[in-house]
């Protein structure tokens, strides 16, 4: 019989912060490694580096208790059964994952280990990393170092739930010890149905590139019908629904929109195709998906263009800088492209998100736009003097605004739908002019 489990999680960050937070809440002892004493200081107050609905609570609740924070990596592993690796795998110039950390890591903790343990790649990783880190581990201690595969699925804004009721948990090992070590770990999390699948590691790091692929893709197709509806005449709402009704299908992911952004999606669909590419598989969907995602900013601006009879000297309120809902990540926002293609036709905006101001207005600094924006804290204020509005994230509170205020705060009495949250027929009623993605346009009444 199995004493009860410590682990390590190495590296803070969202996907470690998060898997090692909710581990702690369900009793088991875990130590977060970190290199960044500051990041690490404000975590033992509670103060989270990112937004992410109930995690500072959970932080706060457990620490420290259950959970604590370090930088001393051989301390943190010291008696631990399980370490997880989850650093960065940024993507390098060709889209393949930088692996530089994670290997590192690898040969930290085998240098330092004192005892055998498991060790579990959490960071998203391509095909054939598991064999590394094993290889690495194995060059560097005595001891016996089982490597794990355990991919994550969390959604940004509803990580901590993903992680404490998941839809599978993905483990890749052929040693059965350290399954028996994954199993207790997620047994608090796995009590209703076993949602654990065990498969080999290969297979295990194929899952997450393979389901962030199809999920992209069906974004990006869903854009392009949209297109197709906004030539013809059809409405994307009714083909959404017409097609989700077939249960072969289902209605995730059929939304047309500006497109997808942030920190899986656009990376995970470029890592793939390296990796299709590294065994000679060209990957054309996956391609097709990722030159796909940028036609909607591009089609949107063409809309703009001719609606407001140029885009020179126009004043664009913009609501969400988020590339989602319920986050502060702005990482290849689809708003933050559009405000590119603003500045680039001689448009200024009037920005608003209820989480990401900080985080774009440092994007929008690094990548040359902070001076064609202001930032305003209110949706309305935005609308100040603005000529139209466009809707970039489907934050809850954008859903069901004041249409008779925006009607007489918008000059050009334009709002462009970019997530199609609005009615048109209530637009066009308050006196606006309404054109979203994939619908008909509905001028005012």
């Amino acid at each position: 019989m199995l004493r009860a489990v410590k682990i390590a999680v190495i590296g803070s960050g969202y996907v470690g912060l998060v898997a090692g937070t909710c581990f702690a809440d369900s009793g088991t002892t875990v130590v977060c490694v970190d290199r960044d004493e500051r990041k690490l200081r404000a975590l033992e107050k509670g103060e989270v580096p990112f937004y992410e609905p109930r995690l500072a609570d959970l932080v706060k609740k457990n620490w420290p208790d259950r959970l604590t924070f370090t930088n001393d990596l051989p301390t943190a592993i010291r008696g631990a059964k399980a370490v997880f690796i989850a650093v960065g795998t940024p993507p390098q110039e060709d889209g393949s994952a930088d692996l530089s950390h994670v290997l590192g890591v690898a040969r930290e903790v085998a240098e330092s280990a004192e005892h055998d343990l498991v060790l579990v790649t959490k960071s998203t990783v391509p095909v054939g990393t598991n064999e590394r880190v094993r290889q690495v581990a194995q060059k560097h201690t005595k001891h016996k170092v089982a490597v794990v595969s355990n991919p994550e699925f969390l959604k940004e804004g509803d990580a901590v739930n993903d992680f404490m009721k998941p839809d599978r948990i993905v483990v890749g090992t052929e040693d059965d010890d350290a399954f028996e070590v994954m199993s207790r770990l997620y047994a608090p999390f796995n009590r209703q149905q076993n949602r654990m699948i065990r498969m080999s590691p290969q297979s295990a790091e194929i899952v997450k590139y393979a389901s962030n692929a199809l999920l992209a893709t069906k974004i990006s197709f869903m854009n392009e019908i949209a297109r197709i509806c906004e030539v013809s005449g059809g409405d994307v709402e009714d083909v959404r629904i017409g097609m989700g009704s077939d249960k072969r299908i289902g209605m995730h992911f059929l939304y047309a929109g500006l497109g997808f952004g942030g920190s899986c999606f656009p990376k995970d669909l470029r890592a793939l195709v390296n990796t299709g590419n590294e065994f000679g598989i060209s990957m054309r969907v996956s391609e097709a998906a990722t030159h796909a995602n940028l036609i909607p900013v591009k089609a949107m601006i063409a809309n703009m263009e001719k609606d407001l009879g140029g885009l020179d000297g126009k004043v664009i309120a913009l609501w969400g800088l988020a590339f989602k809902p319920r986050t502060d990540d702005v990482r290849e926002a689809p708003a933050l492209r559009l405000i590119t293609e603003l500045k680039q036709r001689g448009a200024t905006v009037r920005a608003t998100d209820p989480q990401a101001m900080e985080t774009a207005l440092e994007k929008m600094k690094a990548g040359g736009t902070a001076d064609v924006v202001t930032l305003c804290e209110k949706p309305y204020q935005a609308c100040e003097g603005a000529d139209a509005l466009v809707i970039a994230t489907e934050w809850n509170e954008y859903r069901n605004p004041d249409l008779e205020q925006l009607a007489a705060l918008l000059r050009k009495k334009w709002i462009f739908d970019g997530r199609n949250v609005l009615t048109p027929a209530a637009v066009a009623e308050a006196g606006l002019n309404y054109r979203g993605i994939g619908r008909p346009v509905v001028l005012a009444r």
